[in-house]
């Protein structure tokens, strides 16, 4: 079994900057994918950022690109979301997930393990 657990989020002002830190224990993650999702009241589950193990490649959604960047520390088993100009829509809680099996990098579907997340709340 995998372990996830989310920390940094909280509560914010619109244009300030954040970093979500997911810290993975369980296992070694060797080429599997790491992502985070969110979701804010009332909404599905949406795609944020997603990074390939192997290749280092990195997936944003329209909504985060060029504010929010995501990276890995694979020594530490941990994975970071940077959220720069935060904005009220961007308030929700964030999921870190992990990936077992190929597929899409967007698709929540295809993500095995979840943390339990971490509240964002950026005020106008």
């Amino acid at each position: 079994q995998v372990q996830l657990v989310e920390s940094g989020g909280g509560l914010v002002q619109a244009g300030d900057s954040l970093r979500l830190s997911c810290a993975a224990s369980g296992r070694t993650f060797s080429s599997y994918d790491m992502a985070w999702f969110r979701q804010a009241p009332g909404k599905e589950r949406e795609f944020v950022a997603a990074i390939a193990w192997a290749t280092d490649d990195t997936y944003y959604a329209d909504s985060v690109k060029g504010r929010f960047t995501i990276s890995r520390h694979n020594a530490k088993n941990t994975v970071y979301l940077r959220m720069n100009s935060l904005k009220p829509e961007d308030t929700a809680v964030y999921y870190c997930a992990v990936a077992i099996y190929s597929g899409a990098y967007s698709t929540s579907s295809r993500y095995t393990y979840w943390g339990q997340g971490t509240q964002v709340t950026v005020s106008s």
